[in-house]
C-alpha cells in the first residue's frame, strides 16, 4: 500500500506538536500565569511560595504524583478510557475487524489443537465432537460471507467479547 507521505508528516507533526510542545508550553504558561497573576497579588500565598522557582518545586513534587495518580484511574479505574476506546473501534472498522479476525483464528486454532492431540492419542472424533466442528465451521462462515466494513457486524462482535 502506498503511503501518502504528506498526510502522515502532518499526522506526525499534530503528535508532536500535542503530546511534546503543547504539553510543555501550556506547563510552562500555566506556572508562569498562576505564579505571577494570583500568587505575586495575595501576601498569603507570597508566603508559602515566595519564589518562582519554590513554587515551581512545589507544585512539580505535588501534581506530578497527582496527575500520574488521575492518569492511572483514567486508565484503570474509570470507565472513561474503556468508552474512547469504544469510539475509536466505532470510528476505525479495521481494527474491529481484526479483533474478530483474531478471535476466530483463536477459536479455530484451539480445535485444531484439540483434534490434533486426539489423533495423537489415537482416539477418535467423537460424534458430538464432529458435531461441534461442523457447527463452528458454519458459525464461522456465516459469520464472513454476512459481514461488511459498512454493517458493523465486526464491532458488534467485539461488543460481545467485551462484555463476556
Amino acid at each position: 500500500m502506498g503511503k501518502p507521505k504528506g498526510f502522515r508528516g502532518w499526522y506526525y507533526f499534530r503528535m508532536g506538536w500535542s503530546t511534546y510542545f503543547a504539553f510543555i508550553f501550556a506547563a510552562i504558561n500555566t506556572l508562569t500565569v498562576t505564579y505571577y497573576l494570583a500568587i505575586e497579588k495575595v501576601p498569603a500565598l507570597m508566603s508559602i511560595f515566595p519564589t518562582f522557582v519554590q513554587y515551581v518545586l512545589i507544585v512539580s513534587v505535588l501534581g506530578i504524583p497527582i496527575l500520574t495518580s488521575i492518569g492511572y484511574a483514567h486508565f484503570k479505574r474509570t470507565k472513561a478510557f474503556q468508552s474512547e476506546v469504544e469510539i475509536m473501534i466505532e470510528s476505525n472498522p479495521i481494527s474491529s475487524r481484526n479483533i474478530a479476525n483474531t478471535e476466530m483464528i483463536l477459536e479455530i486454532n484451539l480445535k485444531l489443537l484439540d483434534i490434533i492431540l486426539r489423533f495423537y492419542q489415537n482416539n477418535k472424533i467423537s460424534d458430538s465432537e464432529l458435531k461441534e466442528i461442523k457447527e463452528l465451521h458454519e458459525k464461522l462462515s456465516n459469520f464472513k460471507n454476512t459481514r461488511t466494513i459498512a454493517n458493523h457486524k465486526d464491532i458488534d462482535f467485539v461488543r460481545k467479547q467485551i462484555k463476556q
